[in-house]
């Protein structure tokens, strides 16, 4: 009895208790320990992933046509090696002059050493091939099995559905293991963060990762999962088109990639920054209060939804700069999430740029000199020219 008082005391508001579950009519109810069940599934996620990336998704990468550039292998230095591990894999300028003077190297052959070493720790495009296709296909599959379930329903077309007659909602066994299943892909990805490929926004998908497997946890908790439901179809609907466009980026398919990002980009901001906010979150802070009143697991919910509304907005920031950039530049830039550090292409082309503004400005300097030169030298000429001139007239004045 004082474990269900506790419990009580956590979903408690006006005519809604714990003990309301107990009395769902159907097969199904539920249960906090039914969330146990997502540890050994994102064991087997990750089980059939590493199948999965070499039976299948390398021999694809094959077949498109996935390239990995050749890595340029760094000559033993151990004091830069010593500061690469510890200290940083950028040094700033005035770590180089110190390196330069402890390895009796020049300056430039530090910041090459430095800008291959990096290179040979950045994950392969074949890595980035696989695992942009096994969330790919996570990813399609989810949303299409999760459209399949919910196009039936009444919640799906509308909204106001997922609150008539809660808590007594029975949990339909399609539902349970959309549930489950996508609990324990998240926390697959939780659980390999650290050693899938690392991009800009990491500490972002850390939060995100975070956020939805407490949203999915206390949703299933208190039967939110009619919403919960909308909330997984929502994001696994323009998930698959970004991982699409990834693997065919990685493949050297451009004008694929630009297209499909395009899709991508109209989806993603179509549902996340209009149909999540005006019918998922409006649903959960205006019509829900229909039903029951304020408590706790109300906020605690409702601000789960606004962090991961947050993070849409950033992401949508980022897809609008590359928008831009495809409007006004003419192409689409490599992908803003992309590895934290810049690619080797990039690097190379940083360099060849500075290599160039260098020609450039000593050409410019020749230039200069040249004219400086010419106008000394007429400058001289015309004075010789005076003085002859000047030395001719005197004789015929006198």
């Amino acid at each position: 009895m004082a474990g269900k008082s506790v419990e009580a005391g956590i979903l408690a508001s006006p005519g809604v208790v714990w003990d309301d579950l107990d009395e769902i009519e159907g097969s199904r109810r539920p249960l906090p320990r039914d969330l146990l069940l997502a540890l050994p599934l994102a064991v087997g996620f990750i089980t059939l992933r590493y199948a999965f990336e070499r039976r299948v998704a390398v021999p694809l990468s094959r077949v498109l046509g996935v390239k990995d550039q050749v890595r340029l292998k760094v000559p033993p230095a151990p004091y830069l090696e010593a500061f690469y591990t510890k200290n940083s894999r950028q040094p700033t300028q005035n770590e180089i002059t110190s390196l330069v003077n402890q390895c009796n190297l020049t300056r430039r052959q530090v910041e090459i050493w430095f800008r291959n070493r990096r290179n040979q720790d950045r994950p392969s495009n074949s890595k980035k091939f696989c695992e942009a296709s096994w969330r790919f296909v996570f990813y399609l599959i989810a949303f299409a099995a999760g459209f399949a379930s919910l196009i039936n329903t009444p919640w799906f077309w509308e909204q106001s559905e997922c609150w008539r007659g809660y808590p007594q909602q029975p949990v339909r066994d399609v539902h349970y293991w959309y549930y489950m299943l996508e609990l324990g892909f998240y926390w697959s990805l939780l659980l390999c963060v650290s050693v899938d490929v690392k991009r800009k926004d990491f500490k972002e998908q850390i939060v995100h990762h975070f956020a939805t497997i407490f949203l999915l946890g206390f949703s299933y908790c208190s039967n939110y999962i009619r919403v919960g439901t909308l909330v997984m179809l929502v994001h696994d609907s323009s998930d698959f088109l970004l991982e699409s466009a990834k693997m065919f980026n990685y493949a050297g398919w451009k004008k694929t990639c630009d297209s499909l990002f395009v899709i991508f980009a109209a989806v993603f901001l179509v549902t996340r920054l209009i149909v999540f906010p005006s019918k998922i979150i409006y649903t959960t802070l205006v019509l829900s209060m229909e039903v029951f009143e304020p408590f706790m697991g109300y906020y605690f919910f409702n601000a789960l939804l606004l962090v991961l509304q947050a993070l849409h907005v950033y992401w949508a920031y980022l897809i609008l700069r590359m928008i831009y950039k495809f409007l006004f530049l003419g192409k689409l830039d490599k992908d803003e999430r992309s590895d934290v550090e810049s690619d080797p292409e990039e690097e190379e082309e940083n360099e060849e740029e500075e290599e160039e503004d260098q020609s450039s400005w000593r050409k410019r300097n020749v230039v200069r000199d040249s004219r400086l030169a010419m106008l000394s030298s007429s400058c001289v000429l015309n004075n010789l020219t005076n003085q002859k001139a000047h030395a001719n007239r005197r004789p015929k004045a006198r």
